[in-house]
């Protein structure tokens, strides 16, 4: 099984979210719940290039119960290690990502996993 390699498991609130995510960084982040045997089950993962704290609360949403973490050092690290998560857990669990992530406006990144450079993509 992969690994996400974050923080957590937090209930997703606001309030949990400026508690816990307390640094204005780029970051990752995965949502969704936890089920019976206290298994992180991921439903969506993201990134923010500048404040995670902030991305997190845009994607507040009641279908998803808890969050998962981490800072990253540069908004490349945070969009190489979205691409990473969602490859990872895309295929094996059937995010609720329909897109592969997309790079930042204004640069020329690629997907380590795959290559892809476009703007938009549906797998």
């Amino acid at each position: 099984m992969h690994d996400l390699e974050m923080s957590g498991t937090y209930l997703f609130t606001f309030e949990t979210i400026d508690r816990v995510v307390t640094r204005r960084s780029p970051g990752n982040y995965a949502l969704g719940f936890t089920n019976d045997n206290g298994t992180f089950i991921v439903q969506y993962v993201g990134r923010s290039d500048t404040d995670l704290n902030q991305e997190l609360k845009k994607k507040y949403c009641e279908s998803y119960k808890k969050f998962k973490f981490s800072y990253a050092e540069s908004s490349k690290a945070a969009f190489e290690k979205e691409c990473q998560n969602y490859h990872d857990f895309g295929m094996s669990v059937g995010l609720h990502n329909t897109h592969h992530p997309v790079r930042p406006d204004g640069t020329d990144w690629k997907c380590p996993m795959c290559g892809f450079s476009g703007k938009q993509q549906t797998f």
